[in-house]
C-alpha cells in the first residue's frame, strides 16, 4: 500500500469525477482506491495535468502484474468489441470478416473473434493473448506505422513500464537465447519471423508480428572478450497508437513465456 498517500479520497480530489472508465476503472472512486493501493498509476488518469503527475511523481506507486485487473481490461474491451462493426474495420487492422467474425493474424497464427468477444482459434489464448487483440481491435488506427524502430523505453508510457518489461519480458527472452541454441530458428520457423539486416550492430536481428500493425524487432548480441550476451526488443514508434501500453507489456510479458516453454520442450 502507498505510503505517499493517507487514504484513497486525497487522490480522488486530484481527479476530476467524471467517471470516464480510460482508466478500465467504473468509477474515480475506484481507481483512487488502486493507486492508493499500488494496483494504478496516477499517471493513467489521462485527465490529470503534467504538473499534478509531476508533482506526485515520486510516490511509491507500484506496477500491477498483469494478472491484476486483467478480467475487468478484457471484460472493457469486449464492451467496446460489441459496439464496432468489424466489417468496415476489418481492413485496417490487417484483418478480413468471414462467416460474421474477423480473422486476424496472432504470431502469425489465424484467430477469428465475434463481435461478443469470443475467441476461436487453435493457439492457446490466455491472458496474454486475449487483451492486447481485443486491444488492439478496440483502439487500433486506420494509418500506417512508422517504420521507425524505438526500445520500449521510448514509447510515451514507456518509461514509467521499463523496469518491469526488463525483468518479464528482455531478461527472459535473453536467457533463453542463451541457453537455447535453436531459439532463433524456432521462431523463424513456428511464428513466421523474418530475418534483417543486423540492427543497432546486432549479431541477429530478426522481426516478428504478434498483430498485423505490431511489429516487434528482436535484437541479440553475442557474448564477446568477456563481455556478456544482451538482448533488447524494440517497437515502431507508434506503437501507442494502436494498443494501450500494459497490452504492450502484456505482449513483451507473452512472448517470453512463450519461448520459455520451447526452451523447456526441447530440454533446455
Amino acid at each position: 500500500m502507498s505510503s505517499y498517500f493517507r487514504n484513497a479520497m486525497q487522490v480522488f480530489k486530484l481527479l476530476n469525477k467524471s467517471n470516464c472508465k480510460e482508466c478500465f476503472k467504473p468509477t474515480c472512486l475506484a481507481f483512487a482506491g488502486s493507486v492508493f493501493k499500488g494496483e494504478k498509476r496516477l499517471d493513467e488518469c489521462p485527465y490529470l495535468s503534467a504538473d499534478v503527475i509531476m508533482q506526485f511523481k515520486d510516490a511509491p506507486q507500484k506496477i500491477p502484474a498483469i494478472d491484476q485487473g486483467a478480467s475487468d481490461i478484457i471484460e472493457h474491451y469486449r464492451k467496446a468489441l460489441a459496439e464496432i462493426d468489424l466489417e468496415s474495420k476489418a481492413e485496417a487492422l490487417g484483418g478480413i470478416l468471414a462467416d460474421d467474425k474477423l480473422v486476424i493474424k496472432v504470431m502469425g497464427k489465424n484467430v477469428s473473434i465475434d463481435q461478443n468477444g469470443k475467441i476461436f482459434t487453435d493457439i492457446h489464448a490466455n491472458q496474454w493473448v486475449i487483451m492486447p487483440l481485443l486491444n488492439y481491435i478496440v483502439q487500433c488506427k486506420d494509418d500506417p506505422i512508422s517504420g521507425i524502430w524505438v526500445p520500449f523505453r521510448e514509447l510515451p508510457s514507456g518509461r514509467a513500464w521499463q523496469g518491469l518489461f526488463e525483468k518479464q519480458s528482455e531478461e527472459l527472452i535473453k536467457k533463453v537465447a542463451d541457453t537455447y541454441p535453436g531459439f532463433f530458428q524456432e521462431i523463424l520457423e513456428l511464428f513466421n519471423g523474418k530475418k534483417v539486416e543486423k540492427h543497432y550492430k546486432s549479431d541477429i536481428a530478426l522481426v516478428v508480428y504478434p498483430l498485423p500493425k505490431i511489429p516487434i524487432l528482436i535484437c541479440y548480441w553475442l557474448a564477446e572478450d568477456g563481455i556478456e550476451s544482451d538482448l533488447h526488443l524494440f517497437f515502431d514508434a507508434k506503437t501507442e497508437d494502436y494498443l494501450h501500453i500494459n497490452s504492450i507489456y502484456a505482449i513483451g510479458a507473452g512472448l517470453a513465456r512463450m519461448f520459455e516453454k520451447l526452451a523447456i520442450k526441447h530440454g533446455f
